[in-house]
């Protein structure tokens, strides 16, 4: 089965745990991503202005809404929008002179979305299908792009980030939480732990992610650890694997993170048709 169908197939799953049980979607077994990556990301402050349903349905390993210093009047995309809790509290950052995009691939998470989306009246917000290697946006039309542990679940991300460099105007941020290697990890080990830190991640290593970014026009890039993943953290997940975890703990301790990706398009960059590569508006 490839990348894109398992992770339609798992995060479907969830999304359809959430609207039939009322249950936290990341605790589904099959998902491979409980405590300590999905949970007490949000305050309370900002929980309680939102759907139950959109809270229980968050997968996420950061809080980017709450890094990306969102203007009244902006336009924001979220990538891989899921239930859509960052999409919902972008909305109400950017205020009813702004809009908050979100962009799901999943046919369920973009119902339970929609559903939030009645459930908390929020007119400034659509949720779009698609995928994020191909944004149904011009070129040129967001002013912020965020996303919650998704980029890392893509198997093209020079791909994924050419589209979010774009769909940027010039001056336009990123602005991503996402799951970052910290340094050589031994393959074996490597997909074992990327199997429990990203559900079913590719997580690039630090450096690379800033190469990546870098190849696709951005400037000013910086990763913040915003998480740092012990071995303890994994172990009953690693020694379920057959791991031996005190063998190999001083080779994983600290390796993993959730980080939030900053980067900038630059100011003079182009807006006319197709400059950046073609559109794909919708």
């Amino acid at each position: 089965m490839d990348t894109k169908t398992l992770v339609r197939e798992k995060y479907g799953a969830a999304a359809r745990q959430v609207r039939d049980s009322s249950s936290v979607a990341c605790c589904d077994p099959s998902l491979r991503c409980c405590d300590p990556i999905t949970t007490n990301l949000y305050d309370e402050a900002q929980k309680s202005g939102l759907p139950e349903s959109a809270v229980l349905a968050s997968l996420g390993c950061g809080n980017p809404t709450a890094l990306a210093e969102l203007k009244a009047g902006e336009t924001v995309l979220d990538l891989g929008s899921g239930g859509g809790i960052d999409v919902l509290l972008s909305a109400k950052r950017v205020g009813p002179t702004g809009k908050a995009y979100g962009l799901d691939m999943t046919d369920d998470m973009l119902a339970l979305a929609r559903e939030n989306q009645r459930t908390a009246g929020v007119a400034n917000v659509e949720f779009l299908k698609g995928e994020i290697e191909a944004i149904p946006l011009p070129d040129c039309s967001v002013d912020v792009i965020i996303s919650n542990c998704v980029i890392n679940l893509s198997a093209d991300k020079d791909r994924v980030l050419q589209e979010a460099f774009r769909v940027l105007k010039p001056g336009g941020r990123f602005a991503v939480s996402d799951v970052v290697v910290r340094g050589a990890v031994p393959l074996e080990v490597r997909e074992s732990m990327l199997l429990w830190v990203g559900c079913v991640a590719g997580a690039l290593e630090e450096q690379e992610y800033k190469d990546k970014l870098a190849a696709a026009g951005f400037a000013g890039i910086s990763i913040e650890a915003t998480r740092v993943y012990s071995v303890e953290d994994s172990r009953s997940f690693l020694v379920e694997a057959g791991i031996d975890v005190d063998a190999i703990a001083s080779q994983i301790d600290g390796k993993f993170t959730s980080a939030f990706i900053r980067a900038t398009k630059p100011a003079g960059g182009c807006c006319t048709g197709g400059c950046c590569g073609g559109t794909n508006a919708g």
